[in-house]
């Protein structure tokens, strides 16, 4: 089902919906152990549904817009950002042995 047709239902009549697609789930996956399951996509489809009425249905509870077109113009006015360059790390002085490691060399 697309997301425009779900956003057109009420809560009542996404929160319906979602218990119907738990139930259909649910035999999907009882059909899936005996190997009776033709259409195997059709578990994906319902699990994305009931995820996509889920969603909506939160939404419509919090009292938010729906955020999908307002994110992809945000996506397209993108300007270019400057990047600042790195810090270095600190140079290391590993590559001259240390006096005190080689007063001990010369001991044994």
């Amino acid at each position: 089902m697309k997301a425009s047709d779900v956003r057109a239902m009420t809560v009542d009549q996404l929160d319906d919906e979602v218990l119907k697609l738990k139930k259909e789930q649910f035999n999907l996956r009882f059909q899936r152990a005996t190997g009776q399951l033709e259409n195997t996509a059709r578990v994906r489809e319902v699990r994305r549904d009931v995820a996509r009425m889920m969603t909506i249905a939160k939404q419509k509870r919090a009292g938010e817009a729906p955020k999908a077109k307002a994110a992809a113009s945000a996506a397209t006015e993108r300007t270019s950002v400057r990047r600042t360059p790195k810090a270095r790390p600190p140079v290391s002085n590993r590559s001259k042995p240390r006096l005190a490691s080689r007063a001990k060399a010369k001991k044994k």
